[in-house]
């Protein structure tokens, strides 16, 4: 019989810490099931696994910077097979990035719906991720057939010590970024004929509408509980933890709908760090 998790930063740490993708998708299914029916206390400090520095990954994709990733076009077969598998990657990641957040913050003192709703996007990641890996095997491809950039795990370094600063740029920057690329995407595969590939990034914009939604809102909950003004503390966490630029065109509807209103990051458009 499998041995129980110790408690949801255990499992947390388990997902963030499996090799198999697969692997990851069956455990977050497990952790998500035992929470919600109340039988994982949040966390066990002296039974847990310790949360790795470092998710765990397969032997493939091959990991490059991401000035190395090739460049293809969306108009061949190729091109698709690389969008998918790029997406599938990101999504990954984003499973981790979830789960992280469980685990790592299980000790601060946040209400219980906090974690569940961390809960509920560590597993719509998970299924983000079979929908994707479903699409590609479609192709005739999987995920690890092609390389993948190894930018996006920056994020949880920069900010491991710091819940509101993870809020700030993994929902408000990461995630918030795909509300703006993610309609012309669904665009090109629709005039592509893909209306299958397009269904699947749609389901994923609508989900991330609300993962942007519960980081601003825990967020602006830090926000208040530390005595800071959300803007001006988001602009100043930005500067310090995030390497890049936010790029517009930006997607101010679906951002505004999702709490993220413009006084956040448009006063830090194309600002480099």
């Amino acid at each position: 019989m499998e041995r129980p998790f110790a408690s949801l930063a255990d499992a947390a740490a388990r997902i963030v810490a499996a090799r198999d993708p697969q692997e990851k998708r069956r455990l977050t299914r497990l952790a998500r099931d035992a929470w919600r029916a109340r039988t994982l206390s949040l966390h066990r400090p002296t039974l847990d696994l310790s949360m790795p520095d470092r998710p765990g990954r397969p032997d493939a994709p091959a990991l490059l910077p991401p000035r190395d990733m090739p460049r293809r076009s969306l108009n061949s077969q190729k091109g698709r097979i690389a969008f998918l598998h790029a997406i599938a990657h990101i999504e990954l990641n984003a499973v981790d990035l979830a789960w992280d957040i469980v685990g790592r913050f299980a000790g601060e003192s946040m209400p219980r719906s906090f974690f569940d709703q961390w809960v509920r996007v560590g597993d719509e990641e998970a299924t983000h991720f079979g929908l994707l890996s479903d699409r590609l095997a479609t192709f005739g491809a999987r995920y690890g057939d092609l390389p993948a950039h190894d930018g996006l795990w920056q994020a949880a370094e920069a900010t491991a010590g710091d819940l509101t600063a993870r809020l700030a740029i993994v929902p408000l920057v990461l995630e918030a970024r795909g509300l703006d690329v993610t309609p012309s995407m669904i665009a090109t595969f629709e005039a592509a004929g893909d209306a299958e590939t397009a269904a699947v990034l749609r389901r994923i914009y609508e989900d991330e509408k609300g993962h942007v939604y519960v980081g601003a809102s825990w967020f602006r909950y830090r926000c208040d509980r530390e005595g800071r003004a959300a803007e001006p503390a988001f602009h100043h966490l930005v500067r310090t933890h995030f390497r890049g630029a936010l790029k517009p065109p930006f997607n101010d509807r679906a951002r505004s709908a999702a709490c993220l209103t413009p006084g956040f990051y448009r006063p830090l458009e194309m600002i480099r760090t």
